[in-house]
């Protein structure tokens, strides 16, 4: 998709948490903005030819041993680049200046003083709120450098060598709590970069469809659809292709939230016509987890049997070279340590990327450079319905990693039940579009209760409610009391089998938003 990237921002990642949010901030802004690792060659960086760089914020301190340090040949590239906090401070060693432990460190909110309005600072007024997360500041400017903003606490908040195009920033722009930080990546992007906004759905659309085609030419696609967003939109995206080459595979597994199955058929038999297929495997996935608790196991095992399945229905089709996959951005990045060092398995990823390696088909993922609200403008674009791209994500192993303990049909039945009144009085109360992901997990427990004067001992479940932008971190959703207290009562009163409901207020990190 080269013609989409002769405008891009690269973004080399010094271990920062907000390192995604530049690049979505960049993109919303109409730019094609992609990470790499900062230790990215400087060979690689002038194929890749971007119009700047952003060196992102890091943990590390640049005057500690074994810190992080780019190919110092970026600065010969002359082009524009950015720092933000780490990266501010790496601009300033290599060009000479100094950098020291603040003495007083710098968390949270403070408000810009503009010393300089050119350039980046361009309709930027006085009294900005920025934020700030650092405990190093510049003590001495490299020569030819200035300040162009400063802070209570730092002196040079922002600083800049206007003829070189060298800019860097203390504070973080990319983070909501900087209230003008999207306008301030725009001067840089599309002012001083001179990018001109080609990165939208449309274009995306348009350049993804032909790329396709020439991959895919006369032959047939295969494409698991969950009914979620992402392999959703990958199959349409491959349908505005390739039209009847493309079969897309519905497997109920019986995990499926309450009358979901019936509901992705109907929709995508719609959209797709003859190329879509249901099969109902319900059966052999329940027998297959029978007595199952431990949560890998059971993902382990509903990852295997899938891949059996589509096997199978894979023979029914014509010869077919390629499987789509909904591979997204942030899996990609995820997929190298920005520390180049091992990364920590939390749990195993249960979608499609077993099935190449076993069914010996070339993958198309038409996705992968998209971030999930990317994903959605596309589906918008191409016309999806807003059901089916307003849902909330819903993992792979479904209510499988929502039921703790062993899986029956009974406890399915129940789970879904509890399940659907939560997500109705979401709708009902205006609260399911203000959240990320809701859902129900039933507990292994059971609990003494009281109903109608007679003692019971049944299940508990708990109710779990997140925000989010891309599911990488997450905040726990703060749901009136009065809709909570809705939802218990009506669980309670209707679904046999739980006397007892609970509110998860964990976020992620340190929990993860599924329970299992």
């Amino acid at each position: 998709m080269s013609e989409l990237h002769t405008d891009s921002i690269l973004i080399l990642d010094f271990g920062s948490q907000y390192t995604q949010l530049i690049a979505r901030k960049i993109r919303e802004i109409g730019v094609y903005g992609e990470i790499k690792p900062y230790f990215t060659s400087l060979e690689e960086i002038k194929k890749i030819n971007p119009k700047g760089l952003v060196l992102s914020g890091g943990p590390n301190s640049v005057y500690a041993d074994g810190a992080p340090h780019p190919d110092a040949g970026i600065f010969e590239l002359e082009i524009p680049i950015l720092g933000i906090c780490y990266g501010l401070q790496l601009i300033v060693q290599h060009n000479g200046g100094k950098v020291k432990p603040a003495p007083r460190r710098e968390y949270g909110r403070a408000v810009l003083e503009i010393v300089d309005d050119r350039d980046i600072f361009a309709q930027i007024p006085n009294g900005t709120q920025v934020w700030m997360s650092h405990g190093d500041s510049v003590t001495e400017l490299p020569v030819g450098f200035s300040t162009f903003a400063k802070t209570g606490n730092a002196p040079h908040a922002a600083i800049a060598h206007a003829e070189k195009h060298l800019y860097g920033l203390q504070f973080h722009p990319e983070v909501a709590h900087t209230e003008l930080g999207t306008q301030i990546l725009r001067n840089f992007a599309i002012n001083t970069c001179g990018c001109d906004g080609s990165w939208t759905p449309e274009n995306f659309i348009q350049k993804c469809v032909q790329d396709i085609r020439e991959k895919a030419g006369s032959e047939h696609v295969l494409c698991a659809l969950s009914g979620g967003v992402d392999s959703a939109v990958a199959a349409a995206l491959i349908y505005k292709a390739l039209g009847e080459k493309l079969h897309s595979v519905f497997v109920d597994t019986g995990l499926m939230r309450l009358n979901e199955a019936k509901e992705v058929t109907d929709q995508f038999s719609n959209f797709f016509g003859s190329g879509f297929t249901a099969v109902d495997a319900e059966t052999r996935f329940l027998n297959k987890l029978s007595g199952v608790d431990d949560p890998e196991k059971k993902r382990k095992i509903i990852g295997e049997e899938f891949i059996r399945v589509f096997e199978e229905e894979a023979k029914k089709l014509p010869e077919v070279r390629f499987l789509v996959q909904g591979t997204l951005y942030p899996d990609v990045i995820e997929s190298v340590s920005p520390t180049g060092g091992p990364s920590v398995t939390i749990k195993s990823h249960h979608n499609v990327g077993g099935l190449p390696e076993k069914m010996h088909l070339d993958l198309i993922e038409p996705l992968r450079e998209l971030f999930k609200d990317e994903v959605r403008q596309v589906g918008k674009a191409l016309g999806l319905p807003d059901e089916v791209l307003g849902r909330h994500p819903f993992p792979g192993p479904g209510l499988a990693v929502r039921i703790l303990g062993k899986i029956t049909r009974d406890r399915i039945e129940i789970l879904q039940k509890a399940d659907a009144i939560y997500i109705e009085e979401l709708r009902k109360s205006g609260w399911y579009d203000k959240i990320w992901q809701a859902f129900a997990v039933l507990l292994p427990v059971h609990t003494v209760g009281v109903m109608g004067d007679q003692r019971t001992y049944e299940n508990a479940v708990a109710l779990r409610a997140v925000t989010s932008t891309d599911g990488m971190t997450a905040d726990w959703g703060k749901l009136p009391y009065e809709l909570l207290g809705m939802v218990s009562n009506r669980i309670i009163n209707e679904v046999k089998g739980i006397n007892r409901v609970v509110y998860d207020i964990s976020s992620k990190p340190p929990a993860t938003i599924e329970w299992e």
